[in-house]
């Protein structure tokens, strides 16, 4: 529907002179359609989904209000403008009309000029309003195809982040992308809608930003730390958090809050806030379990990567001390989905 001489109108009413009239009114602007009562009225909808509808209230059998009740339970015929058409005149019966879903009155005896000039005006609006729908439809296209746009772009900047991780410390990226999909995983766990847990995977990407600021000789030895060294290590987290902080962005709102929180622990022993149980952020709680069971599972320099049965069972020991008791009982739940990530992304 596009123009007004397109538009499909049907005419409900019982009586032949009342149809009469209306067709002679509106045959030469509209394509009608007629029914003599409301059963075959809505098989007329049914078949051929008029613009408007020109509605009779009293008919034997099914009348105008029950007919307008049933088409506006139906969600495909809901918006086609119903106006009642009766020698009824009181408020009592069209505020009922109104209450389901009537958009106007006409009162016979028809006035012609009338009747053209209500149903032209509704159709009109009609016609704006299928209008506005489809721009808003092109527009949010518009919206989605923008943001999978800059959802790739960061993705792409992510991925190129791990690149240069990784000429710093090889199966870094990896480690990385794991944490994300662990993160996906126990978002989704903890009752997170797909916005927030999509969030979580992304900014848990950032966790270890800081360590850029961390020198080679203390970031790649082979061997234990000093007390000075670990020292030093541990200022990863404010280190990427600073780098992080300031924005407006979500997403790096929420990795701000990540590299500063993901060393915290259960029981106030972490760094570098010593923050305790709920005090620290879920995100933060989150990554926490992620980040160590991923170092858990992984080969390194100083060490052979454990079973992931060994590292579960250690997830497990910590759990109310270095971990949220309830994350852990989710966390342990994903083991098969857990086997799997580390299977695609080793």
């Amino acid at each position: 529907m596009n123009d007004l001489s397109n538009c499909k109108i049907l005419i409900v009413d019982d009586t032949k002179t009342n149809i009469d009239v209306l067709i002679q009114a509106l045959r030469d602007h509209y394509k009608l359609g007629v029914a003599l009562n409301g059963t075959k009225a809505i098989e007329y909808v049914m078949a051929n989904h008029p613009d408007l509808i020109l509605l009779d209230i009293l008919m034997p059998g099914m009348d105008g209000f029950e007919v307008c009740q049933n088409l506006k339970k139906r969600l495909e015929f809901r918006d086609i403008p119903i106006i009642f058409i009766t020698a009824m005149d009181s408020s009592g019966d069209k505020t009922r009309g109104f209450e389901m879903g009537a958009v106007d009155y006409i009162t016979k005896p028809f006035d012609i000029t009338e009747v053209k000039a209500r149903v032209k005006t509704h159709l009109s609006l009609k016609i704006a309003q299928e209008a506005l729908k489809n721009q808003n439809i092109i527009l949010e296209e518009k919206v989605q195809e923008r943001t999978r746009e800059l959802k790739e772009a960061q993705m792409e900047i992510l991925e190129r982040l791990e690149m240069a991780t990784e000429c710093r410390d090889k199966g870094t990226g990896k480690h990385i992308r794991r944490i994300s999909e662990y993160c996906r995983l126990m978002g989704r766990a903890a009752g997170l809608s797909g916005k927030e847990y999509d969030l979580l995977a992304l900014a848990s990407t950032m966790h270890d930003v800081g360590k850029i600021g961390i020198s080679d000789t203390i970031l790649l030895k082979p061997g234990p730390l000093t007390g000075e060294e670990q020292y030093i290590m541990k200022t990863h987290t404010t280190i990427g958090g600073k780098i992080l902080s300031g924005s407006e962005h979500p997403f790096l709102q929420a990795a701000e809050i990540i590299a500063l929180t993901h060393h915290e622990k259960w029981d106030g022993t972490g760094y570098p806030q010593g923050l305790k149980g709920e005090e620290i952020p879920l995100f933060g709680r989150i990554v926490a379990i992620c980040d160590v069971f991923d170092a858990l599972v992984s080969k390194r320099d100083y060490k052979e990567p454990w079973s992931l049965e060994k590292a579960v069972e250690s997830i497990k020991e910590d759990s109310s001390v270095y971990f949220d008791p309830e994350l852990v009982r989710l966390f342990v739940e994903l083991v098969p989905e857990l086997k799997k990530i580390i299977r695609d992304l080793k």
